[in-house]
């Protein structure tokens, strides 16, 4: 069977550069190395994130090379309600190769290596989640628990909104930035841990939003051409909702500069579970999550198949998460559900009320 030295054997390292930039997030540092001129979009895309420590974990970018032979790639099985092949992996003796099917950008994750090479250039967002996922395994190893949300944080407040994929979470947060004093923890992946109090901690991941979002905020029409947003408007509101055309909403270039921070004390956590459908006004009710599983299920996230457990072995093909961590990690978090009729300026009023709290 191969090993991750057969593989580095195969790949040219120095290509990646000898001028590294390095990521600092909570307790991880993270150190990057890549040729121009991706480092430089790189470099802007993680302004806020940038540090001077060399990190614990050192990423290696090289675009353009590629395997040969390919080795025997398997299908990774999506959660409960995605279709599509996504991600393929191979298992080595010592390591993982994963490959991300559409853009065939490759990655080599083991113990003393984490290396992206293929088509980096046209898939930046991909190398981008491949660098967080880096910051991601260091925490989930720490015993930090892994939610699929996006979270704000004001004072002693930190509120995490989760959902499923598309039911909202970037247009609710991106509302609460609109109060004075919120800071902007993270978009799609908010990691928590036990504790007194609960902490939250995000990863540099920038919103990715639809046209739907930047047409129903005033402060970000600007991301639209006048012509682009008439059409927008004019589009029947289903139909909008269901448009798959992200942008990057960069926070410092919309909402200005020190308005990220990664870490916050986590005191409320909301999930959407609200209906287009319903005429009812958005309700924000108190539960208790151990008995509401439908919840809980909106709220874990698996750490995928680049996460390698402490004890040296990767997550296994189609392994969901384990509900006990999560409800053990929230002890003390107040979660609410939010149900009836979708309505985000309604949900903005009852996000102010708490951060001002």
């Amino acid at each position: 069977m191969r090993t991750a030295r057969d593989i580095l054997s195969a790949l040219d390292l120095s290509a990646a550069g000898k001028a590294p930039f390095h990521l600092s997030v909570g307790p991880v540092h993270v150190t990057v190395l890549c040729p121009e001129p991706l480092r430089a979009a790189l470099v802007a895309y993680f302004a806020e994130a940038l540090g001077d420590r060399p990190g614990e974990i050192t990423v290696h970018l090289l675009p353009g090379q590629a395997l040969a032979p390919e080795p025997a790639w398997a299908d990774w099985s999506r959660e409960a309600g995605k279709s599509g092949r996504k991600d393929a992996v191979c298992d080595l003796a010592d390591a993982r190769l994963i490959r991300k099917i559409r853009s065939g950008v490759t990655f080599l994750q083991s113990a003393g290596a984490a290396v992206a090479f293929g088509p980096l250039e046209q898939n930046e967002s991909t190398v981008i989640n491949f660098i967080n996922t880096q910051i991601l395994n260091v925490c989930l190893r720490d015993g930090w628990q892994l939610c699929h949300a996006a979270a704000v944080t004001r004072g002693p407040r930190t509120l995490a909104i989760s959902g499923l994929s598309g039911g909202g979470k970037s247009t609710s947060v991106l509302r609460m930035m609109d109060i004075d004093g919120t800071g902007f923890l993270s978009n799609d992946r908010v990691l928590v841990r036990s504790g007194r109090p609960p902490r939250a901690l995000g990863i540099p991941k920038h919103p990715r939003i639809n046209p739907g979002t930047i047409l129903g905020n005033p402060r970000l029409h600007g991301m639209l051409s006048p012509a682009r947003r008439a059409e927008l408007a004019a589009m029947p509101a289903a139909d909008l909702w269901a448009l798959e055309e992200k942008r990057d909403l960069i926070i410092s270039e919309v909402y200005g500069k020190d308005r990220v921070t990664y870490e916050g004390t986590l005191t409320d956590f909301w999930v959407l579970n609200w209906s287009r459908d319903s005429s009812t006004p958005t309700k924000v009710t108190e539960v208790t999550l151990a008995e509401r599983p439908d919840l809980l299920v909106a709220i874990m996230k698996s750490p995928g198949p680049f996460y390698r457990h402490p004890g040296g072995s990767f997550e296994p093909n189609g392994n969901a998460p384990d509900p006990a961590p999560y409800l053990a990690a929230l002890q003390g978090v107040r979660v609410c559900e939010v149900s009836s009729g979708i309505d985000f300026d309604a949900l903005a009023g009852h996000g102010r009320r708490l951060l001002d709290g």
